[in-house]
Parts: C-alpha cells; structure tokens; sequence
C-alpha cells in the first residue's frame, strides 16, 4: 500500500507518493505559507489529493518541527508556523475522509525513515542527531520510536552540556544546539579566522565572501582539507561526542547516526564525534562500542519516514 509524507519546513512543504519499501514515486515541493495556519492545512489537502490522484491511498503523515502530543494528533507549539494548541490532525481528517491522517515531530519522521530504510537499518536501538542550523534528535528503542509520556522525547538539542553555557533560544543555557550546530560551526569557524595562523585560510574567504563566513564557505574549505576549517569541524565534533557519550549511558544505542547540512563532511565529522564519545563514556572498554554513521536518505528523510509512520499508526503496529 502506498502512503503519502508530507515535510512542512520554514520555507518549503514537500510531499511524496512513497511505496512500502520507502521508494518515492511522486514529488511535490510549495513554499510555506508560514503564520497562516488554515493556509496550511489547505495546502497540505491539495498536496494530499495532487500526489494521490489515480493510486489507492489509505495513510498520509505529516511531518513539522515543534512538539506534537503522543497521539499523533495535536500540534502542541510550532514555532515556525504559529501553531499553538493546533489540532491538526482533527482539520485535516474532515477534510481528507477515508484517508488515515496522522502528524509527528520532523525529527522523529526523518530517523524513522533512516532506521527503516537508511543507515539505521539492522539496528533495533538507534539515535539520529540532526546537525543543522539547530540540532534536532530522534531515538528508536527496541525498534519503536520513543516518544515518551506526553510525546515530546527525542530534543537532543536542548541536553545541557555547558552549565551557565551560552544562552539558547529554548531559554536555557548550554545547550548541546549552541556548540553541535551548524550555526555553532560558524561561529567557531569565525574565532578560528580571528585568532591566527591556523585562520589564514578561513579569513582568506571570509573576505573573499563579502566579510561573510557561510556554511558553503566552510564546507568547501573542509573538503580541501584547510587547517582552520578542520579545527573548528573537531571542536564541533567534540561537542557532538560528548553528547553521545551521555545519550549512551541512558539510551544504550547501537548506532548513532548523524544527517542535517554538516554530516556531508562525513568522516572529518565522525572521526572527532568518536574520539570524544570514548573520552567520555562510562566504563570504557568493558562496553561494545556503538557505530557513528552518517545517514543516507538526506532531504528526502522527512517526507519517507512520515509516509511510512501514517503506514505504521493505520496497521496498528506504532
């Protein structure tokens, strides 16, 4: 049977016809009426019925950032999209009968799709950690999506690692988001420029770039092995392994799994990640050790795990 995931992002809603084996077989991409709530939900009717025209389609997941009740039904605040208290689930069935509706966190749609199709395959324990502009998180637990007692699990990004560290947006301090994101990246990147020898490079285009350090700058000074770009990838790194190494002593996972714009560094990423998580764990070397990879189904993550989610909730097996 096939299904249908739809990704509303800040900027773009995507939605895709996807098949039981995760493969995508249609695809639509619209730009986000971000603040309008009803604009939405009429947007996601008509990607609903654009993608499922002339096919049998019983399930349809949505996928949004913010926090979504264990349900899988109301949007409990979604900061991009205005959503306060949002019964999403509930607009969406009246208008789309017969189709099984359900909604969840972009996060877990993307490390579900990853688990079931991507680098989590074969593993029954598994945390994705998103490394974007914020740092978004997933866990799946003995094979189910863990999303804890009021459905809000899995916000890796708020973990505290720095106390009295710097101010996140969450309103706390330290956050794993201000020194394992690609926003932090940046700002490390910017201090390398600044401090030296090792910056030349890292200052070189950032002048070169208007006086602007970008995530394009840095990634391309990355893949050409620049000292000072590399630094502040294992700074990063660092971080991100520390992180890890708390995950694991409550989580236990088999696979850490890494997606989000900074994971096409790949290995220059996972080598520090590792390095750090080792440096931290509890009872090092009387513990298998997890893997670190980075995932493969990249942006089309979000929409292929709500998909197969929807297919989940309506056989009854989530």
């Amino acid at each position: 049977m096939h299904a249908i995931g739809i990704d509303i992002g800040g900027t773009k809603v995507a939605g895709a016809l996807v098949t039981e084996q995760g493969e995508i077989l249609r695809i639509e991409r619209r730009p986000t009426p971000a603040g309008d709530p009803v604009a939405i939900v009429d947007l996601v009717v008509d990607l609903v019925r654009v993608l499922g025209e002339g096919e049998e389609v019983a399930a349809a997941g949505v996928a949004a950032a913010g926090f979504i009740d264990k349900t899988q039904s109301t949007v409990y605040y979604a900061p991009n999209i205005n959503w306060r208290g949002e019964p999403f689930r509930q607009h969406l069935s009246e208008l789309l009968p017969g189709i099984d509706v359900t909604i969840d966190n972009d996060a877990n749609a993307a490390g579900w799709a990853e688990y079931r199709f991507g680098a989590g395959r074969g593993a029954s324990d598994m945390t994705l950690l998103t490394i974007g502009t914020g740092v978004g998180g997933a866990v799946v637990a003995g094979g189910s999506l863990l999303r804890g007692g009021y459905g809000a699990a899995g916000e890796i990004g708020h973990m505290r690692i720095v106390p009295d560290g710097l101010p996140c947006g969450c309103g706390a301090r330290g956050c794993i988001e201000q020194y394992g994101s690609g926003r932090a990246l940046l700002r490390m990147a910017g201090e390398i420029a600044d401090a030296g020898i090792m910056g030349r490079g890292l200052a070189h285009a950032r002048e070169a770039n208007g006086g602007v350090l970008d995530g394009a700058v840095v990634a391309a000074l990355v893949q050409d092995r620049d000292p000072g770009a590399l630094a502040a990838l294992r700074q990063l790194g660092g971080w991100l392994g520390q992180a890890c190494a708390s995950i694991g002593a409550v989580l236990d996972p088999e696979r850490f799994v890494f997606g989000g714009g900074v994971a096409i560094a790949g290995d220059a990423l996972l080598e520090p990640i590792r390095e750090a998580y080792l440096a931290h764990v509890p009872a090092r070397g009387f513990h298998p050790e997890p893997e670190f990879m980075t995932a493969e189904l990249v942006n089309d993550a979000g929409v292929v795990g709500a998909a197969d989610l929807a297919r989940v909730h309506l056989a009854g097996r989530e």
